[in-house]
């Protein structure tokens, strides 16, 4: 993929949003994914909606390597692509976690990873990862993943770009009325660390749709509708790596500045996170009806 010594920059990328629902859905996404690459042999890379193969139930979850991966790896190898199957379930010790695993062309796990920011109160028994995953696709640029409600928290993302990441994968299972507002944030995301972001979303009984590929610039690249999708687009990582550069639309060089700040911010500092006006919003729960004597 080298040319003359210069890193190949151009790389295909297919969104695959699919109508899913709690059930096994691993050989649906095995035939979406053969039959993107007889129609598109082009694409690179397919990214599925988060937690895709079993639903959102905990009690698919089952301890990694599953029966998943060798059908995964499989679907990688045999297709010549990179693999983002969404999320499952991850059973570890007493623990349960949203967990993403990332396939290369070889059939290799590349990388797994715990969904920093389980949908509390909602998305209960579901354990908070505290590690980040980029991974390099070599001699192209490097990769960072996140999940669904990750997006919600800038700080998920501006480490991800702090590593090096120059194109953000985000699998998400949304289907409440706060869609929008992600659309709204996949923009920022992609805006404030000047990075492609990937936000692909499910469809059917357990998703709305609406997928969102954004630039580095913040420009929309496509938004799909409610239903199931593909999505091939072909980015251009010279375009990250020259408004990182120059700054977006030839301004703003948040990165640099982001880099060259002295600022010491005290909320990132795990023993001085304590705030009494956090405090005052209670406790993080579902929330309860409406009483007379609330105002």
């Amino acid at each position: 993929m080298l040319v003359q010594g210069i890193f190949m920059s151009r790389f295909a990328i297919a969104g695959l949003q699919l109508e899913v629902s709690g059930k096994d859905n691993r050989y649906l996404i095995q035939k979406e994914v053969e039959g993107i690459k007889r129609r598109f042999p082009w694409v690179d890379m397919v990214v599925v909606g988060e937690l895709a193969t079993y639903g959102a139930d905990t009690a698919s979850a089952r301890a990694l390597p599953c029966e998943a991966d060798g059908l995964y790896a499989e679907v990688a190898r045999d297709n010549d692509i990179w693999l983002l199957p969404g999320s499952i379930f991850e059973k570890h010790d007493d623990k349960i976690y949203n967990t993403a695993s990332v396939f290369n062309p070889q059939g290799e796990v590349v990388g797994r990873y715990r969904k920093m920011f389980p949908f509390c109160p909602y998305e209960k028994g579901v354990t908070p990862g505290e590690e980040f995953l980029v991974f390099d696709v070599p001699e192209v640029g490097r990769f960072g993943v996140s999940i669904c409600y990750d997006q919600w928290f800038p700080e998920t993302s501006r480490n991800l770009a702090w590593m090096g990441a120059e194109v953000i994968l985000c699998p998400t299972m949304t289907g409440t009325i706060d869609r929008d507002l992600e659309l709204t944030m996949a923009r920022a995301n992609a805006i404030t660390n000047q990075c492609y972001f990937f936000n692909i979303n499910v469809a059917g009984s357990l998703g709305n749709g609406r997928s969102i590929i954004v630039g580095p610039d913040g420009a929309i690249i496509h938004q799909a509708g409610e239903r199931a999708e593909v999505m091939p687009v072909e980015i251009d990582l010279q375009h990250v790596r020259r408004t990182r550069e120059r700054g977006t639309r030839g301004l703003c060089q948040t990165l640099k500045s982001f880099r060259d700040s002295k600022i010491d911010f005290p909320v990132y500092d795990l023993e001085k996170r304590e705030s009494p006006a956090l405090e005052k919003l209670g406790k993080l729960e579902v929330p309860k009806g409406w009483t007379n004597d609330e105002s």
